[in-house]
């Protein structure tokens, strides 16, 4: 979590954040506080559907792949389990639409990453 938080606000772009502040590293909420919004639920489909949305970070589900793709949304995609790293190839090498992050050798996708 502290590198995915890092990483995002490194990238300076604005963003909102599906997540439980509990979950984010002590110091991360004061230092985005200009840039980031936090919520504990998103109603998915209206967000995707605003013209200011650029970008969807996602774990590569498949209810949320479907969303973006006909939406017409890019995603970066960082699979954890299941079909999400088949959803994952499908968005990067076979669609288009989008890339998946690389993972590390010790399986720790890096802030660096993230941001890039």
């Amino acid at each position: 979590m502290e590198e995915l938080a890092w990483g995002l606000l490194n990238t300076n772009f604005d963003f909102l954040w599906v997540v439980r502040e509990e979950k984010l590293p002590a110091d991360f909420l004061r230092a985005s506080a200009d840039k980031a919004m936090f919520v504990r639920w998103s109603p998915q489909l209206e967000v995707l559907s605003n013209k200011a949305v650029r970008c969807f970070f996602s774990h590569g589900g498949w209810n949320s792949t479907t969303e973006a793709l006909s939406l017409g949304v890019p995603m970066v995609v960082m699979p954890q389990w299941t079909e999400q790293t088949t959803d994952a190839k499908l968005v990067q090498d076979v669609w288009g639409v989008g890339i998946r992050v690389t993972v590390g050798g010790d399986g720790v996708v890096r802030r660096e990453e993230i941001e890039g």
